[in-house]
């Protein structure tokens, strides 16, 4: 049995908290594939042991929460955090400092776009709180722009494929580029309503 197939059991059998709890394990760095544990979270729901609107809830706050756990920890504890052990494992001297060289080159677009770069969310969301480069809110703030794109889009990819597992492993192994469009798409959007909007002002001005 897979891992998705073991997580649909574990969700399956222990519901909404099952799932909250493997993703706050996913954000403390746990190597659980955040993606697949929420396309098996859908996946339940599309079996009719939860409802997916409630799942999209509980899975945004088990993102939300597992990530700002590791901001936090990175503010509070900086580069002391590196001396242990699991953290050290996770994130070696050498990958901080290429981390901070990432932050230095991209900013806080860094923020948004660790989200859909598995195995650099933890060491960036860590280096975020260390660096004291950016505030809690505005990491929140970005951290949950770009989960608002990608926690629905694998949860509700789950629940359509509940019951057409060849279709859904399929759209598993495309979901990474599909993302990315649909990321390229959104970015798009705010880009052509903020300047709408600039443009609106300045005719009003």
């Amino acid at each position: 049995m897979d891992l998705l197939e073991r997580l649909i059991t574990l969700f399956a059998e222990n519901g909404y908290a099952a799932v909250l709890i493997a993703l706050l394990l996913c954000g403390a760095g746990i190597p659980i594939p955040e993606d697949i544990t929420l396309v098996a979270s859908g996946i339940i729901a599309g079996l009719g042991y939860a409802n997916v609107h409630v799942m999209a809830v509980v899975t945004m706050a088990g993102v939300l929460i597992g990530d700002a756990a590791m901001f936090l920890l990175g503010h509070h504890f900086g580069v002391h955090m590196l001396q242990w052990k699991p953290i050290a494992l996770l994130m070696p001297p050498r990958r901080y400092v290429k981390m901070q060289d990432k932050f230095s080159r991209f900013g806080n677009r860094l923020m948004f776009f660790a989200r859909f770069l598995p195995g650099m969310r933890t060491a960036v969301y860590i280096t975020a709180g260390a660096s004291h480069r950016v505030s809690f809110w505005r990491f929140l703030l970005l951290d949950g722009l770009a989960a608002l794109v990608s926690v629905p889009f694998w949860v509700y990819l789950g629940y359509f494929g509940a019951n057409r597992r060849e279709w859904l492993r399929m759209w598993i192994q495309r979901g990474q580029h599909s993302l990315w469009l649909l990321v390229v798409l959104v970015v798009l959007v705010m880009l052509v309503a903020w300047r709408w909007r600039r443009h609106k002002r300045n005719n009003a001005a």
